[in-house]
């Protein structure tokens, strides 16, 4: 089955917003055998509307549409639904009431006829429940395709597709199985990882199809394999990804449908009883926010040192003012010192340490622009390794995150084999 997505409103297109909507329902679409061959965003504005409406329909056996809902007068998508249906609002009494006890129990100011007006849907639509909002989703279905309306806030449009949308498409429609793998690499570049596989990549089965997916000092690989036998086609990618082991095996951190690396290190220091801070400069708590945002993350991660200006390396980190004077805050000796302080001060087996120039300028140090330094202290003692991440300020920060995550699970995994 082939799906299309509309995505209504200006403030997606003038750049206010990130449509972060369409990539959620792309997923989930395609866990369920739907292939998502278009993306549209467009004006709140009717003309706009129906011509998207009718060219979807011309291409696709459903077609998704969010935003537009609410209760003010620039949402119009149900009054252009009417339209290219042919239909007419109507109130829906179980609509009605669900809006009825939103207000009576979370809304303090009274309900006025605008949020009644919300229970006005098209007489041919099923009403899909929003449990998290006054905007029902609508259901349509005309000459054998579907057409799904949902609100255009995230989290309620994740609620009507959790639980109204993806059952109905699963218990009405037959659909091939798509499955993907994604193994994810570190410490290796796009062109070096082609190179090295040209000839795993070359004998692939037909039944699949590798894509390249480079990120901030790391690249993903991602095989997909679509038919009707799921057994089939699940041995099938993991017998290509076992011959992977023979041509990259030292560079693959994991797979991406697996817990992240910052998880996976969690779960390495509290299985030990270890524990882990940071000291941070040019990541300025980037580190700490990775760590910090995993369930649970409070059993190995102790605290953080954003240490942005000179002074308070100096004042929070105890670093000698000395040191930095002979090698530039931007060094070796320097992050050594670093790590060793944050390490000092919460208690922990390791730490991770970062200083750099992500630029635009240099600041207080002489170091070109992508120079950074990492540090990993280990109860063994400490390392500082030097890269050089470019001349883009985000670029240098990301790489400089996935690279002190890299060092710090190789420095754990060392020091475990050592004890």
């Amino acid at each position: 089955m082939r799906a299309e997505i509309i995505t209504i409103g200006d403030e997606i297109l003038i750049g206010q917003i990130v449509d972060t909507n369409s990539a959620y329902i792309s997923k989930e679409l395609n866990k369920i055998g739907v292939s998502v061959h278009q993306i549209t965003s467009i004006q709140d504005e009717r003309n706009h509307i129906l011509q998207a409406l009718k060219e979807a329909s011309e291409r696709a056996d459903i077609i998704i549409v969010t935003g537009g809902l609410g209760p003010t007068k620039d949402d119009i998508t149900k009054k252009c639904l009417c339209e290219f249906f042919n239909d007419d609002l109507v109130r829906n009494d179980s609509v009605l009431k669900h809006i009825e006890q939103l207000f009576d129990k979370y809304v303090d100011t009274p309900i006025s006829d605008l949020n009644r007006d919300q229970a006005m849907l098209p007489s041919k639509s099923i009403a899909l429940h929003n449990e998290y909002g006054t905007a029902a989703g609508m259901w349509f279905e005309e000459k054998e395709k579907v057409y799904i309306s949902m609100p255009g806030v995230p989290y309620e449009m994740r609620g009507i597709m959790e639980n109204e949308i993806i059952p109905r498409l699963m218990s009405n429609y037959s659909r091939p199985v798509i499955l993907h793998k994604t193994v994810i690499t570190y410490g290796m570049g796009e062109s070096a990882i082609a190179e090295k596989i040209e000839t795993w990549e070359e004998n692939l089965p037909e039944d699949i199809k590798l894509a390249y997916l480079p990120g901030l000092g790391k690249v993903r690989l991602r095989l997909t394999a679509k038919g009707k036998d799921e057994n089939h086609l699940r041995d099938l990618i993991d017998s290509q990804v076992t011959a992977l082991y023979q041509f990259i095996g030292e560079f693959i951190n994991g797979y991406e449908d697996d817990d992240p690396i910052e998880v996976v290190i969690g779960r390495m220091l509290v299985e030990n009883n270890w524990s882990l801070s940071t000291a941070e400069s040019c990541t300025g708590g980037r580190l700490a926010s990775k760590f910090t945002r995993a369930p649970g993350s409070s059993a190995s991660f102790k605290g953080s040192v954003v240490c942005y200006a000179t002074q308070s390396k100096i004042d929070l980190l105890e670093v000698p003012e000395e040191l930095i004077e002979k090698h530039s805050v931007v060094s070796a000796e320097v992050v050594k010192a670093m790590a060793l302080g944050s390490r000092k001060k919460f208690q922990t087996e390791f730490a991770i340490a970062t200083t750099g120039n992500a630029g635009p300028s240099k600041g207080d140090s002489d170091e070109d622009l992508g120079t950074v330094f990492i540090g990993i202290a280990t109860p063994e003692g400490v390392e500082a390794y030097r890269y050089n991440f470019g001349n883009h300020r985000e670029k240098v920060i990301g790489k400089s995150v996935n690279k002190a995550m890299e060092l710090l699970q190789q420095s754990i995994i060392k020091f475990s084999k050592n004890i």
